[in-house]
């Protein structure tokens, strides 16, 4: 059914795995485009400010963090290496991890990071498990 839709040159491999990648650079490119640059988040700021106390700087960071994750998301849709996949898990566990410890509220609201992160978690295990199988495909093609 995509086949038809998608140019095979584009997927870089399954289907699964090109629509993990392209969902969760959507993630981290949103994230970092719209609360962080285009529109500052008060709460990305006050979320900050636990770590960087001097609201300007603050304010600084979220930019220059918004155009690392612009940066992350832009790697994950291009990058076939398993570290990408196991660096956005990890950064994603110490990103809730930091929300937990500094702003623990925010995990009861709704589509809040906790279901976020998870879910991006998940399609990350989904990615590197079809990574895997494709990198195994190719490892058997040339042995015959």
């Amino acid at each position: 059914m995509l086949s038809g839709l998608i140019r095979p040159e584009l997927i870089h491999g399954s289907p699964i795995l090109w629509i993990s990648r392209v969902a969760l650079a959507f993630s981290w490119i949103y994230q970092g485009a719209v609360p962080k640059l285009a529109c500052r988040s008060s709460g990305e700021v006050e979320l900050l400010g636990h770590l960087i106390p001097v609201y300007r700087w603050a304010c600084m960071a979220v930019s220059w963090m918004g155009v690392a994750e612009i940066m992350f998301g832009l790697l994950l849709l291009v990058s076939m290496r398993y570290w990408v996949f196991w660096f956005n898990m990890m950064a994603l566990a110490g990103l809730l991890l930091f929300v937990a410890l500094f702003e623990p509220a925010m995990l009861t609201l709704p589509f809040n990071p906790l279901t976020l992160n998870v879910a991006l978690i998940a399609l990350s295990l989904v990615a590197l498990l079809e990574l895997k199988k494709q990198k195994n495909n190719s490892h058997a093609e040339q042995d015959c």
